[in-house]
């Protein structure tokens, strides 16, 4: 009988900041809970917390050894105060009843509620994709750095970096950022990268004729965005750099959004760009159709916004894109990836948020387009995903965590 069989199963409490509709708990949070569970011995189980707006909106999640507990969103405030205080007690108590061992806390907004709860019950800390959110939510504008939230939550960064038996870092820059930020910790470190399911995210996927067909994107430069606007990423820059896109490619180019803003939210930053509605596809639609879009596309944009609190994360987006082969567009100094775009010449990283900017990058990427066939890009950059975002380092990470 192997070691693995001879332990005992586990339980861990996973705690997440978002909906189970939302693509962090789907393709971000998901694919490392099975990971998690495939470290553990037969027979465990995680409860995984959620935080749903009030209405029908919640997606049960319902898979082998995952128990999904949903609760009321509330934003940081009175409001959410008190949405903290109560879900804190009510996780306490489970944690009992559960036995259940580890609290596993995904980024540190959900990392105040996980402390808590660690401390009332002296069970371990994980924190999960340790980032400096308050100081992030700061350099975007946000909050206001003399606010009580970025206050409250930058006390709370401080108390999980010392707490924690584990951090589990974006990048490898995040230990030395935390040593300057929130003073020494004893916890056992790792760098995880965000990771992409590189068998859905992979040539089959790519310019599928009647999905080209279906969207009458035929023979078209389509350029792609997927994801939100505003808040830690820009808005009307995007919508001014596929201008400098349409006015290098002419007619032939077009916009694919996947976004889950409403057209009419979009319709004032197209105009205010001199873009035309109709080059426009807008689609909110599941996760599990992203690829089959994403696909469609010559290029993509990572327009998240160029403050120092981003060296430290790393967008979920970059690796679909890499894994579907397409260069990318990305502002300066985006975790390691504006970096590996650069060395490796597979997009352009936007030096300035202006015409000139825009122009540059377009003609960077004009001439990857140029200078190789779909097919060629695709087998160049792909390569990009599986030496930089393969998940066999996430699941070397949850097997020293979970498997030991």
């Amino acid at each position: 009988m192997s070691t693995k069989e001879q332990r005992g199963p586990k339980a861990v409490l996973v705690i997440t900041y978002w909906s189970s509709a939302d693509a962090l708990v789907r393709t971000y949070t998901l694919p490392y809970v099975r990971m998690m569970l495939r470290a553990m011995p037969p027979g465990s189980r995680v409860y995984l917390v959620t935080l749903e707006k009030p209405g029908p909106t919640c997606q049960r999640i319902e898979e082998d050894g995952i128990i999904h507990l949903p609760f009321t969103y509330h934003a940081l405030g009175l409001a959410g105060a008190a949405m903290i205080a109560g879900l804190t007690w009510r996780l306490t108590r489970l944690v009992r009843r559960y036995r259940i061992d580890t609290v596993h806390a995904w980024c540190t907004p959900a990392g105040m509620v996980g402390y808590i709860v660690s401390v009332l019950t002296g069970r371990p800390l994980v924190i999960d994709s340790f980032e400096p959110h308050a100081e992030a939510m700061v350099e975007n504008g946000t909050w206001r750095r003399s606010g009580m939230a970025h206050r409250l939550l930058f006390l709370f960064e401080r108390l999980q970096a010392r707490r924690a038996r584990v951090l589990i870092a974006a990048t490898d820059g995040m230990r030395a950022y935390a040593a300057r930020s929130y003073g020494p910790t004893t916890a056992r470190w790792y760098t995880k990268p965000a990771c992409v399911d590189v068998l859905r995210f992979a040539e089959q996927e790519v310019k599928r004729p009647d999905k080209l067909r279906e969207l009458g994107l035929e023979g078209r430069i389509v350029g792609l965005y997927a994801g939100k606007l505003g808040g830690i990423y820009l808005d009307q820059e995007v919508f001014d750099l596929f201008r400098a896109a349409r006015d290098h490619w002419g007619e032939n180019f077009r916009v694919l959004l996947l976004t889950p803003h409403p057209v009419s939210e979009l319709e004032p930053m197209m105009a205010r760009a001199g873009l035309d509605r109709s080059i426009f596809t807008v689609r909110s639609v599941p996760h599990e159709e992203v690829p089959g879009l994403m696909g469609l596309a010559d290029f993509a944009v990572t327009p998240v916004k160029p403050v120092p609190s981003k060296r430290y994360c790393t967008p979920v987006k970059d690796g679909e894109y890499w894994a579907l082969g397409l260069p990318v567009i990305i502002t300066r100094d985006i975790s390691d990836d504006s970096g590996i775009i650069r060395e490796h010449g597979i997009g352009s990283v936007l030096e300035s948020l202006d015409r000139p900017g825009y122009e540059k990058a377009v003609k960077e990427v004009a001439a990857l387009l140029d200078g190789a066939s779909r097919k060629e890009l695709y087998q160049r950059i792909r390569q990009i995903a599986l030496r930089y975002r393969s998940s066999d380092r996430a699941e070397r990470i949850y097997q020293e965590i979970y498997g030991e």
